[in-house]
């Protein structure tokens, strides 16, 4: 993997404290802003949701609710960064978003889990390695 700047670089946000230190270091290997990708997958909505039935919130809506999140939580580090909402897992919806946009290279922050809690969890990081076309850099703790 050459350390040039990259045209596309890709940045799960969960969140979390350390999903800033992966904006930090996403930014370091574009050009620009405009090269660095946000993105946020948020789980689909079941037809039975009480909100679903009464119309009171779709995809939409919560794409738009993350954004706005996204830009308080991340403040001037997202600044000119694309931002993308995708729905359903979160390993697979960034490794496709990642075949779209011929990504470069995946950031992704560790949270270290072992044991139980990796069980119960699963690592999101352990499947976009599985899954994405491009090396991912991931952070760990």
């Amino acid at each position: 993997m050459s350390w040039l700047p990259k045209q596309c670089v890709i940045v799960p946000i969960d969140f979390s404290e350390s999903c800033k230190e992966a904006v930090r270091v996403g930014r370091q290997m574009v050009d620009g802003p405009a090269n660095l990708h946000l993105v946020h997958v948020l789980p689909e909505l079941h037809a039975g949701e009480p909100g679903v039935i009464w119309e009171k919130i779709d995809d939409g809506k919560r794409a738009a609710n993350v954004r706005t999140s996204m830009n308080d939580f991340l403040g001037a580090a997202a600044e000119g960064a694309e931002r993308h909402v995708r729905f359903g897992r979160p390993g697979q919806a960034i490794a496709e978003l990642a075949d779209e946009l011929e990504a470069d290279l995946i950031v992704v922050p560790s949270h270290g889990r072992t044991g139980l809690a990796r069980l119960a969890l699963g690592s999101v990081a352990e499947k976009i390695v599985r899954l994405a076309h491009c090396p991912v850099l991931i952070l760990r703790r």
